[in-house]
């Protein structure tokens, strides 16, 4: 129980292997470059970035993390850095909900598309619209999240 604290603490996301994160922080950073996820706070940050993004012609990602969030945590490390994943999501702006401190504006930011909790993935065509039928709650392996995203940008 105790090398789980300690596992869970340390950023790990396995119950069966809690100290492999410990391992991979040792071997040293990846050298692969994170993807740019731009952070908003407010529905008026989310309204600025969509504009934008409508300027640009691209859709947009909006991903809810918060620290604590070990589904969270899976997605940043397993799922985000694939590189299919990674090409993928290349091709729209990036946004990232940090929710963290379940402070006021989180719970607006949340309860303004009915989230009740991290991680949720909403997708945004063009002109700034949430295309709800897209919209992920929970983790998804790489493969999966990859075969979305290939759907998502097909209706964007």
């Amino acid at each position: 129980g105790i090398l789980e604290l300690v596992g869970a603490a340390s950023g790990g996301d396995y119950w069966l292997r809690p100290l492999e994160s410990l391992r991979a922080q040792a071997a040293g950073p990846p050298v692969e470059e994170a993807l740019a996820f731009e952070r908003i706070k407010s529905t008026d940050d989310l309204e600025s970035a969509l504009v934008l993004a409508a300027s640009s012609g691209r859709g947009t990602m909006l991903d809810f993390y918060a620290d604590w969030c070990v589904e969270c945590k899976r997605m940043e490390h397993n799922t985000f850095p694939e590189p299919g994943v990674k090409s993928l999501l290349g091709r729209m702006e990036l946004l990232q909900a940090d929710v963290t401190d379940n402070d006021a504006t989180d719970q607006q930011l949340m309860q303004t598309f009915g989230i009740i909790g991290p991680p949720a993935i909403l997708f945004f065509d063009r002109s700034g619209r949430e295309l709800q039928s897209f919209r992920l709650v929970g983790y998804f392996a790489p493969e999966e999240f990859s075969d979305h995203l290939e759907r998502v940008l097909a209706a964007q």
